[in-house]
């Protein structure tokens, strides 16, 4: 396998270990050749990590070539956050108490190096941070709590120009155990519950499922033989009663739900949307270079960023659609339709993300929507546009409330085969968890809009077909997962 370093300057890696190539993120990010390169593990050492920089969207797009990133995208989105920081890393206080027993000052930094540190007594408590939080060069910052427990104050990765001199050398060969296979592996703990958590917020106006779908998948879960209790955004500390976790709110990254999946995952419950899920489905950078790898047919699309803006129209025309390649419920997405307004959505796009995608326009009457769960097709509609509006939602400003088009729901055989097709090959890339599927239909083109993690399931649009059978499938997956969970002894 291909050892890659990418840094943001060559110059800021100082270290010289055979067999490894160092590379600029901007030219892993730019040059198409790494698109097609196959078997290649990527250390990303960038100066940042920060949300949609350059370091971001290394691992972000090493995970859709295929390639292997340290650290991956949910690593660094657990770093961003010292709150949830500090909440995953509330176990391991025995461990701290342990390793900094001798220590009289009021704070502690410990520097870890592929999971290493320089002082062989401080190793353990340095796989562990390292198995938690898995990014190749972090500093731990301890303190006391009022003069005693000690806890942790701060995990964050530093930059490989950041490491110390008397360090260097030290790095060097814990990078070079890192690389022969000597690296510490997550422990798995079964859960010993069989009960199911449903995350959902009433007071949302944007919910991914109503009321009476709730309900409904309320009833269909007693009948599968599981305790159901709906929780809200202040039950992250009572997930470890659990052995399932099923989102009903929409998700995004710098969101609770997010912070909710990583902490079940951790936590090894059953999850659905799983935080890989919501990662990869929330960013259109991703879905873009994933869908054109796998040769599944979308609207034209061009990656932007600063020093190719010339080449919008020129390869899409005019109007074409611009996204943030955060938006969801088609909020970041915007049309322009012509140069001006083009140049204006795009200055402030980039002022928020270094990468944005832009599109053809493909106008149609309706979107296809394929539930998919479990690697199977689960139910189809036709999203019609809001009255007036390209989009199936139409955000009116200074309106507190938004519009929808008509849902229309569809028995699977009375779809198109090449919908299903081609949203089971989409869905299939990011997992088997639960995901919407959205295809725009132009004569005999199909082309892929959106993987969506957290689809819409309401009473009365997406179950008109299937009725109580859609959500009694629904709980038949978290029964048999959690099962082979609870039976399953590492």
């Amino acid at each position: 396998m291909k050892v890659l370093v990418v840094v943001g300057n060559p110059k800021d890696w100082p270290l010289a270990i055979p067999g490894v190539s160092v590379l600029a993120a901007r030219a892993y990010l730019t040059d198409p050749a790494w698109g097609s390169e196959r078997g290649v593990q990527v250390y990303n050492l960038c100066k940042s990590y920060r949300y949609q920089s350059f370091g971001y969207y290394v691992s972000l797009l090493a995970e859709a070539r295929g390639h292997k990133p340290l650290p991956r995208v949910s690593a660094i989105e657990d770093l961003q956050s010292q709150n949830l920081v500090r909440l995953l890393a509330a176990g391991m206080d025995d461990l701290v108490a342990k390793a900094l027993a001798q220590i009289k000052s009021a704070e502690f930094t410990l520097s870890i190096y592929f999971g290493r540190n320089v002082a062989a007594r401080y190793d353990a408590l340095a796989r562990q941070i390292f198995e938690l939080f898995q990014a190749p060069l972090l500093r731990a910052v301890f303190a006391r709590r009022n003069g005693g427990a000690w806890h942790v104050k701060s995990v964050r990765p530093i930059a490989a120009s950041d490491i110390p001199l008397p360090h260097r050398e030290f790095v060097i060969e814990a990078a070079r155990r890192f690389l022969a296979g000597h690296r510490p592996r997550p422990r798995h703990q079964p859960r010993p519950a069989f009960d199911l958590a449903i995350l959902h917020d009433r007071d949302n106006d944007l919910q991914a499922s109503n009321a009476r779908a709730i309900a409904s998948f309320e009833k269909a879960a007693r009948g599968a033989g599981i305790q159901t209790e709906v929780i809200g955004r202040a039950d992250i500390g009572r997930l470890g009663r659990f052995d399932g976790l099923f989102i009903r709110d929409n998700t995004f990254i710098d969101h609770y739900t997010y912070r909710f999946s990583r902490r079940a995952a951790a936590e090894g419950l059953v999850v659905i949307d799983d935080p890989d899920s919501i990662l990869r489905c929330n960013n259109k950078v991703y879905l873009a270079e994933l869908l054109d790898r796998h040769g599944i047919s979308a609207p034209k699309t061009l990656l932007v960023h600063r020093d190719n803006l010339r080449e919008i129209v020129p390869s899409l025309g005019l109007p074409c659609v611009l996204k943030q390649p955060d938006s969801s419920l088609s909020l970041g997405v915007a049309k322009a339709e012509s140069v001006a307004e083009l140049d204006a959505l795009v200055g402030g796009m980039l002022e928020k993300s270094d990468l944005i995608v832009a599109q053809e326009y493909l106008p149609t009457e309706f979107d296809w929507r394929v539930g998919i769960l479990d690697r199977r097709p689960l139910f189809v509609c036709k999203y019609y546009m809001a009255p007036g509006h390209w989009q199936i939602v139409n955000y009116i400003p200074g309106r507190a409330h938004y519009e929808e088009g008509p849902v229309v729901a569809l028995p699977l055989d009375e779809a198109p085969l090449q919908v299903i097709g081609i949203a089971l090959k989409a869905a299939n890339l990011f997992g088997d968890g639960f995901y919407g599927v959205d295809l725009k239909q132009v004569g005999r083109r199909y082309c892929v809009i959106e993987v969506n993690d957290n689809p819409n399931v309401d009473a009365g649009n997406e179950d008109a077909v299937l009725g109580d059978a859609l959500y009694r499938t629904v709980m038949d997956v978290f029964a048999r997962r959690m099962a082979e969970r609870r039976s399953y002894q590492p």
